[in-house]
Protein backbone atom coordinates (compact mmCIF):
# COMPACT_ATOMS: atom_id res chain seq x y z
CA UNK A 1 0.00 0.00 0.00
CA UNK A 2 1.57 3.53 -1.04
CA UNK A 3 -0.23 4.96 1.99
CA UNK A 4 -0.82 3.41 5.43
CA UNK A 5 -2.82 4.56 8.63
CA UNK A 6 -1.74 2.99 11.84
CA UNK A 7 -3.19 4.01 15.21
CA UNK A 8 -1.41 3.95 18.68
CA UNK A 9 -2.47 6.06 21.65
CA UNK A 10 -5.01 7.59 19.84
CA UNK A 11 -2.69 8.63 17.46
CA UNK A 12 -3.29 8.07 13.73
CA UNK A 13 -0.09 7.77 11.55
CA UNK A 14 -0.59 8.70 8.02
CA UNK A 15 2.41 7.01 6.53
CA UNK A 16 3.16 7.69 2.74
CA UNK A 17 5.12 4.91 1.69
CA UNK A 18 5.97 4.90 -2.17
CA UNK A 19 9.94 4.41 -2.26
CA UNK A 20 11.98 5.91 -3.57
CA UNK A 21 10.89 9.56 -3.25
CA UNK A 22 7.03 8.97 -2.04
CA UNK A 23 5.86 10.64 -6.03
CA UNK A 24 1.80 11.12 -4.92
CA UNK A 25 0.65 9.53 -7.99
CA UNK A 26 -2.99 9.23 -8.87
CA UNK A 27 -3.35 6.05 -6.78
CA UNK A 28 -1.69 7.49 -4.23
CA UNK A 29 -3.94 10.62 -4.06
CA UNK A 30 -6.87 8.59 -3.74
CA UNK A 31 -5.60 6.09 -0.84
CA UNK A 32 -4.51 9.06 1.07
CA UNK A 33 -7.83 10.66 0.58
CA UNK A 34 -9.80 7.00 1.76
CA UNK A 35 -7.37 7.10 4.57
CA UNK A 36 -7.93 10.75 5.66
CA UNK A 37 -11.61 10.21 5.97
CA UNK A 38 -11.24 7.03 7.82
CA UNK A 39 -9.05 9.02 10.35
CA UNK A 40 -11.85 11.71 10.78
CA UNK A 41 -14.52 9.32 11.30
CA UNK A 42 -12.59 6.83 13.89
CA UNK A 43 -13.56 7.32 17.30
CA UNK A 44 -10.15 5.54 18.41
CA UNK A 45 -8.44 8.26 16.07
CA UNK A 46 -8.05 11.20 18.44
CA UNK A 47 -5.36 13.05 16.74
CA UNK A 48 -3.34 12.59 13.86
CA UNK A 49 0.49 12.68 11.97
CA UNK A 50 1.18 12.42 8.43
CA UNK A 51 4.68 10.80 7.91
CA UNK A 52 6.81 9.88 4.66
CA UNK A 53 9.44 7.88 6.91
CA UNK A 54 13.24 8.63 7.92
CA UNK A 55 14.13 9.93 4.36
CA UNK A 56 11.38 11.63 2.77
CA UNK A 57 8.49 13.37 2.98
CA UNK A 58 6.90 13.74 -0.36
CA UNK A 59 8.88 15.47 -3.42
CA UNK A 60 6.19 16.25 -5.46
CA UNK A 61 3.60 14.99 -7.49
CA UNK A 62 4.45 11.69 -10.23
CA UNK A 63 5.79 13.78 -13.00
CA UNK A 64 6.01 11.11 -15.61
CA UNK A 65 2.46 10.25 -14.76
CA UNK A 66 1.39 13.88 -15.40
CA UNK A 67 3.62 14.38 -18.32
CA UNK A 68 1.36 11.77 -20.25
CA UNK A 69 -1.79 13.92 -19.34
CA UNK A 70 -4.02 15.76 -21.97
CA UNK A 71 -5.72 19.08 -20.74
CA UNK A 72 -9.30 17.15 -20.65
CA UNK A 73 -6.83 14.37 -18.26
CA UNK A 74 -5.97 17.16 -15.86
CA UNK A 75 -9.75 18.70 -16.16
CA UNK A 76 -10.97 15.27 -15.05
CA UNK A 77 -7.95 14.76 -12.44
CA UNK A 78 -7.79 18.25 -10.43
CA UNK A 79 -10.48 17.77 -8.77
CA UNK A 80 -10.12 14.35 -7.01
CA UNK A 81 -5.71 15.79 -6.30
CA UNK A 82 -7.50 18.94 -4.61
CA UNK A 83 -9.89 16.38 -2.48
CA UNK A 84 -7.46 14.43 -1.51
CA UNK A 85 -5.51 16.89 -0.01
CA UNK A 86 -8.61 18.77 1.11
CA UNK A 87 -9.36 15.51 2.86
CA UNK A 88 -6.47 15.75 5.16
CA UNK A 89 -6.68 19.20 6.00
CA UNK A 90 -10.43 18.43 7.20
CA UNK A 91 -9.47 16.11 9.32
CA UNK A 92 -11.44 17.20 12.70
CA UNK A 93 -8.85 16.85 14.79
CA UNK A 94 -5.30 18.18 15.66
CA UNK A 95 -3.08 16.98 12.65
CA UNK A 96 1.02 17.42 12.52
CA UNK A 97 3.14 17.14 9.52
CA UNK A 98 6.30 15.34 10.25
CA UNK A 99 8.62 16.30 7.69
CA UNK A 100 11.79 14.52 6.85
CA UNK A 101 13.95 15.00 3.57
CA UNK A 102 12.12 16.78 0.73
CA UNK A 103 8.71 18.09 0.82
CA UNK A 104 8.28 19.68 -2.81
CA UNK A 105 5.20 20.36 -4.70
CA UNK A 106 2.81 17.81 -3.79
CA UNK A 107 4.60 16.93 -0.81
CA UNK A 108 4.99 20.79 0.48
CA UNK A 109 0.95 21.16 -0.24
CA UNK A 110 0.11 18.03 2.16
CA UNK A 111 2.43 19.48 4.77
CA UNK A 112 0.31 22.78 4.46
CA UNK A 113 -2.91 20.70 5.31
CA UNK A 114 -1.53 20.19 8.61
CA UNK A 115 -2.25 22.11 11.64
CA UNK A 116 1.35 22.15 12.91
CA UNK A 117 4.65 21.44 11.41
CA UNK A 118 7.72 19.63 12.66
CA UNK A 119 11.13 19.53 10.24
CA UNK A 120 14.09 17.70 10.35
CA UNK A 121 17.44 19.93 10.20
CA UNK A 122 17.89 18.88 6.62
CA UNK A 123 15.03 19.39 5.38
CA UNK A 124 13.91 21.12 2.04
CA UNK A 125 10.52 22.39 0.98
CA UNK A 126 8.94 23.93 -1.93
CA UNK A 127 6.87 24.87 -4.54
CA UNK A 128 8.74 24.51 -8.04
CA UNK A 129 6.12 23.90 -9.97
CA UNK A 130 6.76 26.92 -11.84
CA UNK A 131 9.71 25.10 -13.29
CA UNK A 132 7.78 22.91 -14.93
CA UNK A 133 5.70 25.84 -16.52
CA UNK A 134 2.84 25.30 -13.74
CA UNK A 135 1.70 26.38 -10.72
CA UNK A 136 0.52 24.84 -7.66
CA UNK A 137 -2.54 22.96 -8.17
CA UNK A 138 -3.18 21.14 -5.05
CA UNK A 139 -4.03 24.33 -2.95
CA UNK A 140 -0.52 25.74 -3.01
CA UNK A 141 -0.99 29.04 -3.89
CA UNK A 142 -4.04 29.51 -1.48
CA UNK A 143 -2.91 27.76 1.98
CA UNK A 144 0.51 28.60 1.37
CA UNK A 145 -0.45 32.21 1.25
CA UNK A 146 -2.80 31.88 4.04
CA UNK A 147 0.08 30.63 5.93
CA UNK A 148 2.92 33.01 5.65
CA UNK A 149 1.50 35.90 3.70
CA UNK A 150 1.16 36.84 -0.30
CA UNK A 151 4.54 38.52 -0.52
CA UNK A 152 6.57 35.14 0.84
CA UNK A 153 4.52 33.03 -0.97
CA UNK A 154 4.97 34.87 -4.30
CA UNK A 155 8.43 34.59 -3.68
CA UNK A 156 8.66 31.04 -3.37
CA UNK A 157 6.33 30.15 -6.23
CA UNK A 158 7.57 32.73 -8.74
CA UNK A 159 10.71 31.03 -8.58
CA UNK A 160 10.16 27.69 -7.48
CA UNK A 161 13.37 27.93 -5.00
CA UNK A 162 13.86 25.52 -2.26
CA UNK A 163 14.53 26.61 1.12
CA UNK A 164 16.23 24.84 4.62
CA UNK A 165 14.31 23.79 7.14
CA UNK A 166 15.91 27.44 9.36
CA UNK A 167 14.48 29.58 6.43
CA UNK A 168 11.35 27.63 6.76
CA UNK A 169 11.32 28.36 10.47
CA UNK A 170 11.53 32.12 9.60
CA UNK A 171 8.95 32.07 7.34
CA UNK A 172 6.34 30.41 9.22
CA UNK A 173 6.34 27.60 6.88
CA UNK A 174 7.35 25.25 9.44
CA UNK A 175 6.63 25.53 13.36
CA UNK A 176 9.37 23.47 14.67
CA UNK A 177 13.20 22.15 13.70
CA UNK A 178 14.46 18.86 15.28
CA UNK A 179 16.99 16.59 14.43
CA UNK A 180 16.07 14.55 11.53
CA UNK A 181 15.64 10.89 13.83
CA UNK A 182 13.76 13.03 16.67
CA UNK A 183 11.26 14.49 14.23
CA UNK A 184 8.53 11.82 14.11
CA UNK A 185 9.16 11.13 17.95
CA UNK A 186 8.13 14.31 18.39
CA UNK A 187 5.72 14.97 15.75
CA UNK A 188 3.76 11.78 17.57
CA UNK A 189 4.70 13.22 20.99
CA UNK A 190 2.92 16.64 20.19
CA UNK A 191 -0.23 14.75 18.74
CA UNK A 192 -0.60 11.89 21.87
CA UNK A 193 -0.76 15.17 24.19
CA UNK A 194 -3.81 16.72 22.22
CA UNK A 195 -4.96 12.99 21.68
CA UNK A 196 -5.70 13.30 25.54
CA UNK A 197 -7.74 16.36 25.32
CA UNK A 198 -11.01 16.91 25.05
CA UNK A 199 -12.16 15.62 21.65
CA UNK A 200 -15.00 18.04 21.07
CA UNK A 201 -13.31 21.63 22.12
CA UNK A 202 -10.16 20.79 19.69
CA UNK A 203 -12.65 19.98 16.54
CA UNK A 204 -14.37 23.24 17.36
CA UNK A 205 -11.60 25.27 17.96
CA UNK A 206 -10.06 23.68 14.66
CA UNK A 207 -13.46 24.52 13.03
CA UNK A 208 -13.63 28.15 14.23
CA UNK A 209 -9.85 29.44 13.28
CA UNK A 210 -10.08 27.14 10.03
CA UNK A 211 -13.61 28.66 9.07
CA UNK A 212 -12.97 32.36 10.38
CA UNK A 213 -9.70 32.67 8.39
CA UNK A 214 -11.66 32.43 5.65
CA UNK A 215 -14.31 35.05 6.16
CA UNK A 216 -14.83 38.42 7.65
CA UNK A 217 -14.12 39.24 11.52
CA UNK A 218 -17.77 39.19 12.33
CA UNK A 219 -18.51 36.37 10.67
CA UNK A 220 -16.20 34.51 12.09
CA UNK A 221 -16.98 35.81 15.58
CA UNK A 222 -20.53 34.28 14.68
CA UNK A 223 -18.99 30.85 14.11
CA UNK A 224 -16.61 31.26 17.56
CA UNK A 225 -19.80 32.07 19.34
CA UNK A 226 -21.99 29.14 18.24
CA UNK A 227 -19.39 26.85 18.51
CA UNK A 228 -18.33 28.13 22.05
CA UNK A 229 -22.28 27.61 23.19
CA UNK A 230 -22.18 24.09 21.70
CA UNK A 231 -19.58 23.09 23.57
CA UNK A 232 -22.04 23.30 26.67
CA UNK A 233 -23.68 20.70 25.70
CA UNK A 234 -20.91 18.04 26.20
CA UNK A 235 -19.71 15.92 28.71
CA UNK A 236 -16.12 17.13 28.19
CA UNK A 237 -16.89 20.49 29.79
CA UNK A 238 -18.96 19.34 32.34
CA UNK A 239 -15.29 17.34 33.59
CA UNK A 240 -13.55 20.46 32.66
CA UNK A 241 -15.29 22.69 34.69
CA UNK A 242 -16.02 20.18 37.41
CA UNK A 243 -12.27 19.20 37.77
CA UNK A 244 -11.36 23.14 37.91
CA UNK A 245 -13.40 23.73 40.78
CA UNK A 246 -12.70 20.73 42.47
CA UNK A 247 -8.76 20.19 41.85
CA UNK A 248 -7.71 23.24 40.35
CA UNK A 249 -6.62 24.24 36.52
CA UNK A 250 -4.99 21.95 33.86
CA UNK A 251 -5.76 18.26 35.82
CA UNK A 252 -9.08 17.33 34.10
CA UNK A 253 -9.13 13.95 32.30
CA UNK A 254 -11.12 13.72 29.32
CA UNK A 255 -12.89 10.59 27.41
Amino acid sequence: MTVTLEVDNGVGTLRLDRPPMNALDGATQDRLKALAEEAARRTDVRAVVVWGGEKVFAAGADIKEMRAMSYEDMVDRSRDLQDAFTAVARIPKPVVAAVTGYALGGGCELALCADFRIAAEDARLGQPEILLGLIPGAGGTQRLSRLIGPSRAKDLIFTGRMVKAAEALSLGLVDRVAPADEVYAQAHAWAERLARGPAYALRAAKEAVDAGLDTDLDTGLTIERTLFAGLFATADREAGMRSFVEDGPGKATFG
